[in-house]
């Protein structure tokens, strides 16, 4: 084991624990006054209870023992074998519990994207059990495929920090959302207008910040290529930023505070697939052109007509299978993409991200119908004209 590769981990697991609060101001900024709570509740929460559900099962369904390249055995279940030195770790310089606890973050952050494509319109109660059921069902057999073993990983996917495992499940969940719960009350009818941009882009500031453990933590070391992979994290992030407000600018006549932190987030999206394995210049062209496609994509939702919140299917969804492909172009570090002699990782990479929507969004889809059979997903249409945070949790945010 390495003491400097163990500190260095744990803090990166630190700073993706503080993007899920970082995400609870992302999106409580950008929903209505009446549902800021009900919104960074869901984020919040699910710091618990996802970490909760990864230490008892989650875990071992990701790393243990591979089964057909689907899914992990229960080797590792209620951390049984998870100890402080590095016996049976995936990392072998790295204490076993180091391991475990920096996955954890990425698996409480996720199904946290999801959250903003069903904001202000969903019950708390079965939303806990749809999100406690989606980590086990959805998010350890991607991270099974990819990281554990599986035959994603074994196929030669590259994905560095969770383009497919992160951003694309999520976002195909979050589709999946949008059609088993319908639109808001309003929606077509009525502007519905962020509260509080502010509170957004301090959430995209902190986001910013702990992606640099998101990105250069999955190293799994504290050297070269966690470096490179700090630097086109930040490049990326800056780039993408600037490709948004840019192409907002031409397309609205004005750039918004909004979109630059919108922007910011899309590249940072774009860049998590390929950061350990692209070089700092590919990096501002992944991440420029990624402010541009996600912007195009948040015009998606209405053309097709599905009411997606706060924009996770054109930002996670189109930004991650960006950056998914784009590491197929430009990978060089560890892999080689098409731009550097090596045209089959680019159609490894298309293969990855078809089964990686079809896969999710099925799966989600599923589990959504069903928990809405069981319990009802959504809020009446009283309580959702009278906000969430009354309704649901008898709060206020603001007392004015």
């Amino acid at each position: 084991m390495n003491a400097v590769d163990t500190g260095f981990i744990l803090v990166c697991a630190a700073l993706v624990m503080f993007m899920t609060p970082g995400l609870a101001l992302f999106y409580g900024g950008m929903v209505r006054s009446k549902n800021v709570l009900g919104t960074v509740m869901h984020s919040f929460i699910l710091i618990a209870l996802a970490s909760v559900v990864w230490s008892l099962v989650a875990y071992s369904l990701s790393f243990g023992s591979s089964i057909g390249g689907i899914i992990g055995g229960l080797d590792f279940a209620f951390l049984r074998g998870v100890g402080m030195d590095n016996g049976g770790s995936p990392a072998d310089n790295l204490p076993h519990l180091t391991f475990m606890i920096f996955q954890c973050m990425f698996a409480v952050i996720t199904p946290a994207l999801i959250t903003g494509a069903f904001a202000e319109r969903i019950k708390f109660g079965p939303f806990l059990v749809f999100s406690a059921l989606w980590v086990i069902f959805v998010y350890s057999p991607m991270c099974h495929w990819v990281w554990g073993g599986g035959w994603m990983g074994e196929m030669g996917a590259l994905d560095f920090a969770g383009g497919a495992v992160v951003h694309m499940s999520s976002a195909a969940a979050a589709l999946a959302a949008c059609l088993v719960l319908g639109k808001r009350v309003g929606h077509g009818k009525q502007a519905f207008i962020p509260h509080n941009i502010p509170l957004t882009v301090l959430g995209a500031g902190i986001l910013w910040f702990g992606w640099f453990g998101f990105n250069a933590g999955s190293a799994l070391a504290a050297d070269g290529i966690a470096a490179n992979a700090f630097v086109t994290t930040h490049l990326a992030a800056a780039a993408a930023a600037l490709g948004w407000i840019f192409v907002e600018w031409m397309h609205r006549g004005k750039p918004t505070t909004l979109g630059a932190a919108s922007g910011a987030v899309a590249g940072l999206v774009a860049i998590t697939p390929g950061a350990g394995f692209v070089t700092p210049m590919p990096a501002l062209l992944i991440g420029g052109l990624a402010g541009a496609i996600c912007y195009g994509g948040i015009l998606l939702k209405s053309r097709f007509g599905y009411d997606d919140s706060l924009d996770v299917v054109g930002i996670h969804g189109l930004g991650g299978t960006w950056g998914a492909l784009a590491t197929g172009l430009f990978a060089s570090i560890g892999a080689k993409g098409l731009f550097y002699g090596n045209p089959a990782q680019l159609w490894i990479q298309f293969v990855s991200v078809v089964a990686t929507w079809v896969f999710c969004f099925v799966a989600s889809y599923v589990l959504f119908k069903t928990v809405d059979a069981v319990m009802g997903l959504r809020v009446s249409e009283e309580e959702e004209v009278k906000g969430l945070d009354v309704s649901a949790h008898s709060e206020s945010a603001y007392q004015l």
